[in-house]
């Protein structure tokens, strides 16, 4: 049986992988969600620990795709897309941390915009004309979906990006590589960029003639691989543990995966969201009333999102029930000067370097074990330091943080973006331009 999607203000309605993935967008300005996801069976859980990571994610991919997508080709797909491990670190006893940064961009968004590209591929093998990406990035997104994307055939991808809010090396990877990627600097903030963004889909006239898609995590093609890796860390953990994910969270994508993981049956102690000063959803979870608001800058950047886009998806997992929602998932945020103490205390206490976000989510992962001291804590680590040189380098020193070639050899190319403001319909008649 292939799987339906239905709208998160429309459960009623239902539309195929197609529509889903590449319409990104319902016109209710709701988010897709699979009708179902079901537990993996026995044939699963018997040999899971045996499994590759490419091999673990084509089941995980089928179990949400079903028949929507052929055996043979989704196999493919997550084949040439998953090529890079996500170890787990042991950094103390019972401490660990998931290093999602070894793909090409150095970021955890990798699993997803690569994954992505080679779906949209499949999925539009046999139309005509071009498929239009639009993604608005705080941070990591950007890089790995240009990447992903460069050179593809029948695709242009147009990324936005909020002036002077991403690191140096991250706004490289938007602005560098050219062909088919075209970056938009916004004078505002990622929610800014992420409205401009869904103002074009909401357009349908407009989204259907220029045929656009979007690459954030309002699309659902995004949070199935992201998936892969909770199920792959928690087979690392020592048998009989079960995990405490606690996840660096600005969109909440990443958090929406670990919860499928779950719907698929994945045994998990404890979702522990971990925010900077955009704590939208940690208040929420205290108080029980969602109160989004522009957001602030950071230099967690990647987790600078006043207005989670994710939050829906997480409302339709639990049914709009607060009290379910806070039952499995805590939340903490914390600010600027308590990361950097952060990085400068682990690196000087263990030896491993914590990037900004994965500081904020080792805080949270401490504060959690106040309570629970036998908890295994797994935090994400959801890009390599050397992304965020500036803060890392005045933490620890400038011969603290090596950057990978792959990286360093963005430093010098030339910045290639368009200026752009805030109003929807001037960026709606850019967009209008390209015809």
């Amino acid at each position: 049986m292939s799987q339906r999607f239905y709208s998160t203000k429309s459960p009623g309605d239902f539309v195929d992988v197609k529509e889903a993935v590449l319409r990104s967008l319902p016109a209710d300005n709701g988010l897709y969600m699979p009708e179902k996801i079901e537990p993996l069976g026995d044939d699963f859980w018997n040999g899971w620990r045996d499994l590759s990571l490419s091999q673990l994610g084509f089941r995980i991919a089928r179990q949400v795709f079903r028949e929507s997508i052929p055996a043979d080709q989704l196999e493919m797909i997550v084949h040439e897309a998953i090529n890079f491990p996500a170890p787990l670190v042991t950094v103390k006893e019972k401490e660990y941390v998931l290093e999602l940064y070894h793909g090409p961009t150095l970021a955890f968004k990798d699993f997803g915009a690569r994954f992505m590209a080679r779906l949209m591929r499949w999925l539009t093998r046999d139309d005509d004309g071009l498929l239009t990406v639009l993604v608005a990035t705080s941070g990591d997104t950007g890089g790995a979906v240009a990447s992903a994307f460069h050179k593809v055939p029948g695709t242009r991808v147009i990324i936005l990006y909020p002036k002077g809010k991403v690191s140096g090396l991250q706004e490289k990877q938007l602005t560098t590589l050219g062909d088919n990627i075209t970056a938009l600097e916004i004078e505002g903030t990622f929610d800014d960029c992420q409205r401009l963004v869904k103002s074009a889909f909401l357009k349908r006239e407009m989204s259907e003639r220029m045929n656009l898609t979007s690459a954030n995590s309002i699309n659902i093609s995004r949070l199935v691989p992201q998936s892969f890796y909770y199920f792959d860390a928690a087979r690392n953990l020592p048998e009989g543990a079960k995990p405490t994910f606690v996840i660096p969270s600005g969109n909440f994508g990443n958090l929406t995966a670990g919860l499928f993981a779950e719907e698929m049956g994945l045994p998990v102690e404890q979702f522990v969201a971990a925010t900077n000063r955009n704590d939208v959803v940690p208040v929420y979870l205290k108080e029980g009333e969602y109160r989004p608001r522009s957001s602030v800058a950071t230099i967690s950047n990647a987790m600078d999102v006043g207005a989670p886009s994710n939050f829906a998806r997480m409302e339709s997992i639990f049914g709009s029930e607060w009290e379910r929602m806070r039952s499995r998932i805590a939340g903490f945020a914390y600010d600027d000067e308590m990361t950097r103490d952060t990085i400068r205390r682990v690196n000087a206490e263990t030896g491993y370097t914590l990037e900004p976000h994965g500081a904020v989510g080792w805080m949270a992962a401490e504060a959690w074990r106040k309570d629970h001291p036998e908890a295994h804590t797994v935090v994400l680590e959801t890009a390599h330091p050397s992304k965020f040189l500036d803060v890392m380098e005045e933490e620890l020193g400038k011969s603290a943080i090596e950057i990978p070639e792959r990286l360093a050899c963005l430093a010098d190319r030339e910045k290639v973006a368009i200026q752009l403001g805030t109003d929807e319909s001037a960026f709606q008649d850019w967009l209008e331009g390209l015809e």
